[in-house]
């Protein structure tokens, strides 16, 4: 674990991998007075601060005695996510994985997902599945247009398109669930820590 300095109003720590931010990122999740946030990403967690009320010190001090623990996934609501199951690489995703496409589609609704960090557009949840087993590499070819609301995996993560944008993961499916919503608070429903549940739908 590095931690540096991010000027006077965050923290940056620098981990080794995405199993050890989701174990710090749980162990912080009780912040004391002055931390503002605390934002999870692949291989970092930055802790946002108020220089009024703490310091970069004092929040180092506070990230160095927490107490990671193996295994530990950040809590947080549970959303359903109800899935057409048409996407335009079942197939693929089905070869890379063994098996057919209803074993796909059993697999995905059958696995829990926890949100580990957001990042690429607004409301974009990479959630990883317990147990793994879903490395399904990245499409070749990205596609200049994918629609809001498809529903996604590649490189061990899922994730659901927030509004349409290009993109090179593999297309499972789609939701007319609004996973993003400027004018709902909280405007991401996918965020870290929350719990998806994929459903299938007719």
């Amino acid at each position: 674990m590095r931690l540096l300095p991010s000027g006077d109003a965050a923290v940056l720590v620098e981990l080794a991998d995405l199993d050890e931010v989701l174990a710090l990122h749980a162990a912080l999740a009780d912040r004391p007075d002055g931390v503002l946030d605390v934002v999870p990403a692949a291989r970092t967690v930055l802790v946002a601060l108020d220089p009024g009320r703490t310091s970069v010190v004092a929040v180092a001090s506070w990230v160095r005695a927490a107490e990671p623990v193996a295994g530990a996934r950040p809590r947080g609501a549970e959303v359903e996510v109800p899935v057409h199951y048409d996407g335009a690489d079942l197939a693929d995703v089905a070869a890379a994985l063994g098996c057919d496409v209803d074993e796909v589609v059993a697999r995905h609704t059958g696995t829990a997902w926890t949100v580990a960090f957001g990042g690429f557009a607004p409301g974009f949840g990479y959630a990883v599945p317990d147990g793994g087993g879903w490395d399904v590499p990245r499409r070749a070819t990205p596609r200049t247009r994918v629609p809001a609301g498809s529903v996604a995996v590649a490189g061990g993560f899922g994730a659901v398109y927030p509004q349409a944008s290009p993109g090179g993961w593999q297309l499972l499916g789609r939701t007319d669930l609004a996973v993003f919503d400027v004018d709902r608070d909280p405007a991401a429903l996918l965020r870290p820590g929350v719990r998806i549940r994929f459903t299938a739908l007719p």
